[in-house]
Parts: structure tokens; sequence; C-alpha cells
């Protein structure tokens, strides 16, 4: 009898230990999607769940250790679920699966369930040791995702499932940024149009790729005037940020990148954010001078995006100035954050327009432009990550080509 009342008092303790600490990693995770890493601290943990500092302590004595836990978590989410789709018969059942897996995740947590998917953009802030370890269980995810392709036959299918495999995680990723606006009751339309797309492509005629070469309207960073030295600024914290996050991104190692002093740095910025959202501004900016550019071309309308999307990726590819990646959203105050989001769906309505206007000339399918224009939006700002992969390409188009076949003819063409 004092034995069995032993065990069970262990058993609660154990229990009770194991819910205290899932109530910390959800209640760090809302906030790093909330505020970021670096505004993500164990005092704020605490007092979103109602314990001090101290409790938190007794779980994770250092916040290193609980943002490695919320990341690991999240990607074995991400593998669990990449794993139950892949065991799915065909190559479009087994996105199918894996987009409805994300919505249904995504429909439960709007409904009040917690949820554990965490934004792993600062996961290169983290000690090496931390990084290899988290790396390598990502790429473990991305390993089943491009096994949704079947058995590659030779490198050019091994690569072209890597990509495809890398915008169907990304445009998973990017679906809790835009889904807001939606209803939970929309959630199964809005489900099939994103499967359809990603299956299928965008226009009319499945593989057509012929973009026009757009005049450079001051979109590129090579050109033959010397930068200035803000320029230079922009131009070394928009890599940075891209590579390592918000908080891996530091004024000391912006400042170092260019051989300049701290001082040097905040006399042209006021504080590690306004450069943070002048990048924003100025890889919008740019965005948007590719997108009239293109708009002003006298053909039709996928001819006209296609030259948008071949040029835009051939900076996010090639250009010693890439567009800025989503991950310094989190870090912008709630104010700023809004006018960057509202900028990023202005844009996102121009490619929407793009593809209405398509849809009328014929030379794009009658898709849900609104739909595609944020998977467009998805495949481009994660475009960055592939910078390795395209430069095993011997020839720069090829490498564009390949990579937005994806979006050219669906991702069905082409599997095992």
């Amino acid at each position: 009898m004092g034995e069995g009342a032993a065990m069970a008092r262990k058993t609660d303790t154990t229990t009770k230990f194991g819910e205290k600490r899932a109530a910390i990693v959800h209640a760090a995770s809302v906030l790093i999607n909330d505020t970021g890493v670096q505004a993500t601290t164990l005092t704020k943990v605490a007092r979103a769940i109602g314990l001090n500092a101290t409790s938190v302590t007794y779980y994770f004595p250092r916040k290193d250790e609980l943002i490695v836990t919320v990341y690991a978590e999240t990607i074995a989410l991400m593998k669990a679920t990449a794993e139950e789709a892949l065991a799915e018969r065909t190559t479009e059942q087994r996105i199918a699966k894996f987009v409805a897996l994300h919505v249904a995740l995504r429909d439960r947590i709007r409904r009040g369930e917690r949820g554990l998917i965490t934004a792993l953009s600062e996961i290169r802030s983290l000690e090496q040791d931390d990084q290899d370890q988290l790396l390598a269980q990502y790429r473990a995810v991305v390993d089943d995702v491009r096994a949704f392709f079947g058995p590659p036959a030779d490198d050019a299918k091994r690569a072209l499932y890597s990509a495809r495999a890398h915008i169907l995680i990304e445009a998973m990723l990017w679906w809790p940024v835009w889904s807001l606006r939606y209803s939970v009751l929309d959630f199964p339309r809005v489900e099939r149009k994103l499967v359809e797309i990603l299956c299928h492509g965008i226009p009319s005629q499945p593989g057509r790729w012929n973009p026009a070469a757009l005049e450079d309207c001051g979109w590129r960073s090579g050109t033959e005037d010397a930068a200035s030295q803000n320029d230079e600024f922009l131009r070394a914290a928009t890599v940075m940020i891209n590579e390592r996050g918000y908080r891996g991104a530091s004024v000391n190692r912006i400042a170092e990148a260019l051989n300049v002093t701290k001082g040097s740095f905040y006399h042209h910025h006021d504080a590690k954010d306004d450069l943070v959202l002048e990048c924003f501004q100025r890889s919008y900016d740019r965005l948007s001078r590719v997108q009239m550019a293109g708009l002003g071309l006298e053909t039709d309308y996928w001819t006209r995006l296609s030259s948008v999307l071949n040029e835009l990726l051939d900076v996010q590819f090639f250009d010693p100035m890439p567009l800025l990646r989503t991950t310094a959203l989190q870090a912008l105050d709630s104010e700023h954050r809004n006018d960057v989001v509202m900028r990023s769906n202005r844009l996102a309505r121009r490619f929407a327009g793009f593809l209405i206007d398509g849809i009328v000339d014929g030379s794009i399918k009658p898709v849900d432009p609104l739909v595609a224009s944020q998977i467009i939006m998805s495949t481009l700002n994660g475009a960055y990550e592939a910078r390795r992969w395209a430069a095993r390409f011997d020839e720069r188009p090829v490498a564009i080509e390949a990579y937005l076949s994806a979006l050219s003819e669906g991702m069905l063409a082409g599997a095992a």
C-alpha cells in the first residue's frame, strides 16, 4: 500500500513537472513569435504563465536552453507532419496531406488549442553547437519533404526536388502571416486552392517560361557609382540579418563587416531598429520597381509576371545585396511591424493584379489570385536560403528556371 502511494505521488509529480515545462515552452514560443528572441526573457515567460523568474530557471537555467528547446520541439512537430504526409501513396496526396495538416493545426490554434510552431529565423544566432544540432534536425525535415517527389534519378532531379521541398515548407511557414485575413470557415477552400496551385502551377500552358529582360531601374546594387556608406550599411545589415536573424546581426558585427567603428554606425542611424526598418523599406522599394517594370512590358500577363519573378530571383540568388527576408519582422515594434506587413500585402496584391489580368487574357489559369500571390511572396522570401543551391548551376538562368518551375509547371511535373 505504501509503495503504491509513493508510486502515485511520483507519477503525479512527474506529470506536473511535464505540464509546467510544456507551459513554459509554449509561453516562450508565443513570445518569440510576437516579439523575437532578443525581447523574450525568462521574466516575461514567467509572467505569461503566472510564475516568478526563479521558478522558470528551475526548468531552464539559461534563456538559450529554453530557446533551443522551443526550436527543437517546433522542428519535431514539423518532422512528424512530414512523416505522416510521406506515408501517402502519391506525390499529389503527400503534398495535399502536408498542407492539410498545417492548415488543421492553424485551425485548432485559432479556436484556442495550444500549438507550437515557432518562427525559426534566429537559429543561426545561437551557439555553434546548438545551431549544428538544430540545423541537422531541420535538414531531416527537408529530406522527408524532398522524398514526397520520389527517388531522384540523378543529381539534376535531386536539385529539383530539393528546391520544391524548400518552396513547399516556406509556403507553410508563410501561411500563418496571411491566413489571419480568413475565417476558419474559409480554411477548407483556401487549402484546396493552395494544393491546386502548388501541384499544377500558374500559367495556362504548364512549363511555359520565356521571361523578357527588364532594364534595371535602380534595384540592382552593382552600379558603376561608388555606394554611399549608408548603402553599405544597408547591404551589410541585409545580408547579416538574412543569415543570422535579428539578434545575430549585432551592431558590432555589422560595423566589423564594413571595417568601421560603432560610432560610424550611429552617425547614420539612431538605433539598430531604424536600420532594420530602412532595410525593409529599401527591399520593398526595389521589389516594387521590378513589378512596375514588368507591368510596362507590351505582352501577355504571364510573360510580365515571369519576367518580374526571373529578375527578383536573380537578385535573391546572385546580387551582392539581396532582398531582406522577414526574419527581422518580429524584432520591430508593433506599429512599424504593422506598416511593414501592410506594405508586403500591397505588393502581394499587385502580384494578384498580374494574375487577374492574366486570367482575363488567357495566359494564366483561373487560380485564386489572392492565394497564388502569397505563394509567390513566400517563394521570393525564402529564395535567399537557396543561394548555395543556385551557385551549383553553371548558368544563372538555368538555376532560376529550375527553382521557379514549381510555379511555372507545378510540383507534380517531373516527379518520380
